[in-house]
């Protein structure tokens, strides 16, 4: 009787090979800059530790960097996409001027909650629309159009005030910047922040829309002979960007309860600056909303560093010029050697 045969090993069969730990993927896959920003925000929360140990890492103090980090980061979110799209939009305070109190007169507050924010939206929304149309369908350079924006919505919002302090009355607003509405220690304004800035990244990162606005910075010609429409695509990003100013301008409405025509001032410097910090390309093309994100921190965070360590506000000033000035080295260095 003959025994059974083994059939002989294959000597070409794969040895099971040890799969390396899941966190170095994500580390390999994660971007070299958002890494860096993240570095600088923990070393400036280092400095704010051991400058004001009491005052910087109190709970409180960095509640107010958040809520006030939220106001100019929804206009961030905004900006980032037209600046990816190789427009730029300079009436973005004066949009978020304008809103405000548009949105806090008394006719307006009559209608209660429900009418301050629709009225805040929907005037974010059609000076949007006057910015869109302008540069899509007039052939208007963005920076020509959008100063124009900001001295125009700037001086209606003085008209509208007659240069008083508007007083918001309406209790449900007002609650919304109370400790009491905070859930879990995180205020409300924070977590709208964090809601535009998920939508954002999911809208530019995942979805085609996202994809046309990268194609558009990139070569409007070749987006165009891609088949994408590409006024249609700027008249919307700069829809986006005022649909933010008026989500913002609610926000700043609820942290100071008021509306003035001096609010917003300088947010389209902040929101150019983040964005070039967190790696958008200001020639377009390129960017990201994390990194922006970021840039709005690390800006809030040394101006309360230096607010703190009483620190006059030039200063401030001149460290955020280098910064930008740094950043922009920074990328022009990266671009020619890639």
């Amino acid at each position: 009787m003959t025994q059974p045969v083994s059939p002989p090993r294959d000597s070409t069969a794969k040895v099971p090979v040890a799969q390396p730990p899941a966190w170095r993927g994500l580390l390999a896959r994660a971007d070299v800059r958002t890494l860096s920003l993240l570095g600088v925000l923990a070393a400036l929360i280092v400095v704010g530790g051991i400058t004001k140990p009491d005052e910087f890492l109190d709970t409180r103090n960095l509640q107010l960097v958040l809520t006030q980090a939220s106001v100019v980061g929804v206009v961030t979110v905004g900006m980032t996409f037209v600046i990816v799209s190789g427009g730029i939009d300079l009436s973005v305070g004066a949009i978020v001027a304008l809103a405000s109190v548009w949105a806090t007169t008394v006719a307006t507050q009559e209608y209660g909650f429900a009418g301050i924010l629709f009225t805040a939206v929907v005037v974010g929304v059609g000076c949007g629309l006057v910015n869109g149309v302008l540069i899509a369908y007039g052939s208007m350079v963005p920076f020509i159009a959008t100063l124009a924006m900001l001295a125009s919505a700037r001086g209606l919002a003085l008209q509208i005030t007659d240069g008083k302090t508007q007083i918001v009355t309406v209790p449900s607003v007002l609650d919304l910047g109370e400790r009491d509405a905070y859930v879990l220690g995180i205020p409300p304004l924070v977590m709208v922040f964090a809601v535009v800035t998920v939508i954002g990244w999911l809208v530019l990162n995942r979805t085609t829309f996202g994809r046309r606005t990268v194609a558009v910075g990139g070569n409007p010609e070749a987006a165009r002979l891609a088949g994408i429409d590409v006024r249609r695509q700027r008249l919307y990003l700069y829809l986006l960007s005022g649909l933010c100013c008026g989500i913002a301008a609610f926000l700043l409405i609820v942290l100071s309860g008021s509306g003035q025509n001096t609010n917003g001032n300088l947010y389209e410097l902040d929101a150019i600056a983040a964005a070039i910090i967190g790696g958008t390309l200001l020639t377009g093309g390129r960017g990201t909303i994390t990194g922006s994100v970021l840039g709005v921190l690390i800006f809030f965070t040394i101006t309360n560093i230096f607010a703190l360590n009483n620190l006059q506000s030039d200063v401030q000033q001149i460290a955020k010029g280098a910064i930008i000035v740094a950043a922009v080295l920074v990328q022009r260095r990266t671009a020619s050697t890639t």
